[in-house]
């Protein structure tokens, strides 16, 4: 069990949706608020309302080709909002950062949750602003370039590496959550690999995040822009969680949320329960 705010999240018995917030002027799924504060806590509330157990706001585009955005610009997209949304939606919320001021700042402003996309590779401070707040850590894989010698058992030895930096710094094993990274990194045939493989990721022991939503593994699959991603994304939802997912990330909450429900009645079947 982890504790996220005032949830706690039961891993094995359900499937945990996160949904999406980007408070960002180039989102590569074309869902950017780019800063605007009300919409941003419109979102929030009907993902809330549509299923998602926690919302996951970030400030800067992780699609390949975007412009870093620096500290100050980051706080300035994220703060307010954060605290906005917290104060709006019983639902906690995530940060998705990698600059360790900003999670620390983001955590005081009301977040839960710290969601690394570089797995401390760029900020090992990370870790240790996770383990100061008591609060969840999600490390992703991520590297520079797409070269593997051996494509899963390279991914788990560097989130196992990514693992014991976290614990080394203080985070609590109950607060680490691994995500193999789908699309950083990866070529197609690798991010297809990683969803058929994805129980390997069980040897870490920690509850795994997958975050398939529009991505463009799907896009080169069915020849799609990310606006018509909807049904791949689904597929790729259901197929995650019978191979182990325990949180998937989404930017269509109702539609997934109901794949999520759906996958575990038959995958988390329990005799009596139906």
């Amino acid at each position: 069990m982890t504790r996220v705010g005032r949830s706690e999240f039961r891993w094995g018995e359900r499937t945990y949706v996160m949904g999406i917030v980007n408070v960002t002027p180039d989102s590569f799924s074309g869902d950017g608020l780019a800063g605007d504060v009300r919409a941003a806590v419109g979102q929030a509330r009907r993902f809330v309302d549509e299923g998602a157990d926690v919302i996951d706001l970030g400030g800067e585009s992780t699609r390949p080709g975007a412009q870093p955005v620096d500290v100050d610009e980051e706080r300035r997209r994220v703060l307010p909002t954060i605290e906005r949304i917290a104060a709006a939606v019983q639902a906690p919320v995530s940060v998705d950062t990698y600059k360790a001021q900003v999670a620390r700042e983001a955590i005081a402003a009301g977040a839960a949750m710290i969601n690394d996309v570089w797995g401390l590779k760029k900020d090992a401070g990370i870790a240790q602003a996770a383990a100061e707040a008591d609060v969840p850590l999600v490390l992703m894989h991520n590297q520079e370039t797409r070269d593997y010698v051996d494509l899963l058992p390279d991914i788990v030895r560097s989130l196992s590496a990514s693992v014991q930096q976290a614990l080394a710094a203080g985070v609590a094993w109950e607060n680490v959550i691994v995500d193999p990274g789908i699309g950083f990194g990866k070529t197609k045939e690798h991010n297809l690999e990683v969803m058929r493989r994805l129980g390997e990721l069980r040897v870490l022991g920690r509850p795994i995040l997958l975050g398939t939503s529009r991505k463009s593994t799907i896009g080169l699959v069915l020849d799609l822009p990310p606006d018509q991603r909807l049904e791949g994304t689904a597929a790729t939802v259901a197929i995650g969680i019978a191979n182990g997912a325990d949180i998937v990330r989404v930017h269509d909450v109702r539609e997934m949320a109901l794949v999520a429900r759906m996958a575990d009645a038959i995958v988390r079947f329990r005799p009596g329960e139906c």
